[in-house]
Order: C-alpha cells, then sequence, then structure tokens
C-alpha cells in the first residue's frame, strides 16, 4: 500500500512538471499514470 502510494505522488508530481514545461503528451501520460494508481489504491483499501 505504501508502495502504491508513493507511485501515486511520483506521478503526480511528474504530471506537474510536465505541465510546467508546456509537453502536453507527457502530461497526459502522467495523469493516467496517476489515475491508474489511485484506483490501485482504492482497490486494496475497499479489500
Amino acid at each position: 500500500m505504501k508502495n502504491l502510494f508513493k507511485q501515486y505522488e511520483t506521478a503526480k508530481k511528474s504530471a506537474l512538471e510536465f505541465m510546467r514545461k508546456g509537453q502536453i503528451n507527457a502530461y497526459m501520460n502522467a495523469l493516467i499514470e496517476a489515475d491508474y494508481y489511485k484506483r490501485l489504491i482504492i482497490t486494496v483499501q475497499s479489500n
């Protein structure tokens, strides 16, 4: 669980950095990755 949260936070931080640099494709990919980890965290918590 702790590992998933770290991966989620890393994906969020990289998404913000890509947004600041104007790299739209990388920004969207990082958001998709963050959403993936967020869904995994929710799934693990519910079980």
